[in-house]
């Protein structure tokens, strides 16, 4: 498969149409990506019943609100599309018993009308997904990074807690939900991991995530579910071993800036990991012996085996020439045995996780 897992980042599409671009491939529809349709299983795992965003300020440049944690959020308009937390609500077992209500369970998270259209669209050929909330993902919404890495050295009761949650809640609406329909992928998002590591380190991995986790794989599992997905931007190659012993056999996007090879990666751990993505985005900014470097890498050592979504390990950076990534594209679909682009054969860009 060959698939654009995010896009452009904010800012690339008006560079692309002054360099000609057609709307089309502003979309990512041109490019006849794969895909896969997927639909939720009808059971809802996040917190429900948090209060409404409230708009605090709003500039040409910035806008500030205040979420349902209770957090200030700061967005600026220019550069981003994702707000950052200005402060955070949980320093306390206190502070999070406040929020636990929305977390826990209660009957309406799953919705049998919802379980009914996941069948009706399987017979179309979509899969059945279901979502959970991060585990360090949601101790960083909570907490903020720092105070999080403290509270598992002198709260570890306040963070076994807040799993303990989630693990519940997930497995209870998870349960009802699997007993009426074959979910095939769970899926998870984390981004916990930076340049230079994971922010959180095997220990704690082992500690605080792997109960979590587990729980809720080894009921799917057993049910059919076949695919356990991670989304984490950064180089996680020291937990691993760990995540797959947390059911974690699915990682995106890959990103080689930041040590992940998917080469490499496959060699060590054979077909237990499947990935997405995996390509540098950075090669495809340089010219067209750098994006043929990296594909040539990349391609033929892994197309073969399977159990790889080839595509940028992120959104596409700004910079990035139109030719390049048209040439990328093509190249691309040439080594994978892929019919060339023409106007008569264009699907639907879609992600495909």
């Amino acid at each position: 498969m060959f698939c654009e897992l995010f896009g452009p980042l904010l800012g690339l599409d008006d560079e692309w149409r002054r360099q000609g671009a057609s709307e089309d491939e502003i979309n990512m529809i041109a490019f006849d990506f794969d895909y896969v349709g997927r639909i939720n299983c009808g059971a809802q795992c996040w917190p429900i019943g948090l209060p409404a965003e409230q708009v605090l300020e709003e500039t040409a440049t910035h806008r500030i609100t205040r979420d349902g944690y209770g957090r200030t959020m700061q967005l600026d308009k220019r550069t981003a599309t994702i707000p950052l937390p200005l402060d955070f609500p949980v320093k306390s077992m206190d502070d999070w018993l406040k929020l636990k209500p929305h977390f826990e369970w209660r009957d309406d998270r799953v919705d049998t009308n919802q379980i009914e259209a996941a069948r009706a669209a399987r017979d179309n050929g979509a899969i059945i997904t279901a979502n959970i909330p991060g585990a360090y993902d949601t101790l960083r919404n909570l907490m903020g990074e720092e105070q999080l890495v403290y509270a598992c050295i002198d709260q570890p009761e306040l963070i076994h807690d807040i799993f303990d949650t989630l693990r519940s809640t997930a497995m209870r609406a998870l349960d009802q939900a699997s007993q009426r329909i074959t979910i095939d992928q769970l899926f998870v998002h984390e981004d916990m991991a930076g340049k230079s590591g994971p922010l959180f380190g095997p220990a704690q991995v082992r500690q605080f995530m792997k109960p979590y986790f587990r729980g809720v794989w080894d009921m799917l599992q057993s049910r059919g579910t076949v695919i356990f997905s991670m989304d984490t931007d950064g180089n996680v190659n020291a937990i691993m071993d760990d995540l797959l012993d947390c059911g974690i056999n699915h990682l995106f996007p890959m990103e080689p800036a930041a040590g992940m090879d998917v080469v490499r990666s496959r060699a060590k751990y054979g077909k237990a990991f499947t990935f997405n993505g995996g390509i540098d985005k950075f090669a495809i900014m340089k010219d067209r012996d750098a994006i043929d470097a990296e594909l040539e890498y990349k391609l033929p050592t892994l197309m073969e085996q399977g159990g790889i979504a080839f595509g940028l390990d992120h959104r596409i950076p700004n910079g990035t020439p139109l030719e390049n990534y048209r040439y990328y594209v093509n190249r691309t679909r040439e080594m994978l045995g892929i019919p060339p682009l023409d106007s008569k054969r264009q699907g639907w860009a879609r992600m495909a996780m």
